[in-house]
């Protein structure tokens, strides 16, 4: 059920495909992101008409409501949800240190208030996986100890030591629990370290030595540092990673991630930035980002992006898009969440495309290039 096949490389950006229970994901790929069981005021045929082949769910917030208890009852994220193709679920270990300012940490777990009710809750390796088996993903991550991206050498060693204690629970648990169904749902590790490189190849030495995977991420990056550092702890890692497993890098999805990530080796991405900027009228293009409440706009006859195929460039007109936004009706945002789905998925098709055929790195160079055109897209 689980399996990955490298299909081209050019450089170090690969394309490869990914089986999963739920069916096939050709990469590289962007996941959009379904935070409560739903990307974000989207219906999940938009969604897949968009192109996503694979869409992300959170164990924190759908642990928190409507409880694990009541999707499981459902069959499962995917029946409850109606997404039939590919998901996977993060640990929820991200949600706990960034929602959570009384979150307190010890070696069993984290303890922390519920956001929305103020509840005391507790999340450990064994219970987010426990959670993520009843909402039956493709593929669960292991909990994982993220940290700040300034955090110190000592201050990410202790957290990536205690995530690989962690992953040993993790996946001791996700054991007891497949038995028969190993089938059925896939474990990932995470690789830490913050931005020390020889925290990062460490981290990476531990989770190999713990057995054997069917994919892997590369966690705490996009958290503080800056690009440039993000960039080069991927580059320092890519030598290091296994050819054969797909490479996932999480919460990092700016349409220039994508190109800067795919270009040292990684499969997989995820980020709310898409539909989180559509909602504020913030619309990526290959021209850079187009501000539709702009005043600019208000007799703009084109669509928003003339090369773009999704559901709002192909019926509706600059003017009208920038109406909807003015006049707070909510179709506005549901289409420029749904353009910018497809602006990302569409780019990792034709980067696909491009490594396939062996052009990837010129395409690449003349992509930044007209992007960034305009002095630079704000972010």
């Amino acid at each position: 059920m689980f399996g990955f096949r490298l299909d081209a490389v050019d450089g170090a950006a690969r394309a490869g495909t990914l089986t999963l229970p739920h069916g096939v994901v050709r990469t590289p790929c962007f996941m959009p992101v379904g935070t409560r069981g739903a990307v974000r005021g989207l219906h999940p045929d938009e969604v897949a008409r968009a192109g996503a082949q694979i869409i992300l769910g959170n164990t924190y917030h759908l642990h928190l409501r409507p409880g694990e208890d009541v999707v499981a009852a459902f069959g499962g994220l995917n029946r409850f949800s109606g997404w039939e193709r590919p998901m996977l679920t993060d640990s929820g270990g991200f949600q706990v240190f960034s929602l959570s300012a009384s979150a307190r940490l010890d070696e069993d777990g984290v303890s922390f208030q519920s956001h929305i009710d103020g509840s005391h809750r507790r999340l450990t390796p064994e219970s987010s996986v426990e959670i993520q088996w009843a909402l039956r993903s493709d593929i669960a991550m292991a909990f994982d100890h993220l940290l700040p991206g300034q955090s110190t050498h000592a201050a990410a060693l202790d957290a990536m030591q205690r995530t690989h204690r962690w992953l040993e629970r993790s996946r001791r648990r996700h054991d007891e629990l497949s038995g028969a169904s190993a089938g059925r749902q896939a474990l990932w590790p995470i690789v830490q370290g913050g931005t020390h490189p020889d925290l990062r190849e460490a981290s990476l030495s531990g989770i190999l030595e713990r057995g054997e995977w069917t994919g892997i991420a590369i966690g705490g990056l996009s958290v503080g540092e800056p690009k440039p550092v993000m960039h080069r702890v991927i580059e320092d890692l890519g030598p290091h990673l296994p050819t054969q497993l797909p490479r996932y890098l999480m919460g990092v999805g700016f349409p220039d991630d994508l190109i800067e990530g795919i270009a040292r080796g990684i499969d997989l991405f995820d980020c709310v930035a898409a539909t989180r900027n559509g909602r504020h009228g913030s619309a990526w293009t290959a021209d850079g980002k187009v501000n539709v409440r702009g005043s600019s706009l208000r007799l703009e006859t084109g669509p928003l992006d003339p090369e773009c195929d999704c559901e709002g460039c192909t019926r509706f007109s600059r003017g009208y898009l920038r109406h909807l936004f003015v006049a707070e009706e909510q179709l506005g945002q549901r289409l420029v969440s749904i353009h910018n789905i497809r602006f990302l998925l569409k780019l990792g098709e034709t980067a696909r495309e491009r490594i396939i055929d062996g052009t990837f790195e010129a395409w690449a160079a003349g992509w930044r290039q007209r992007y960034f055109a305009k002095g630079g897209v704000e972010q």
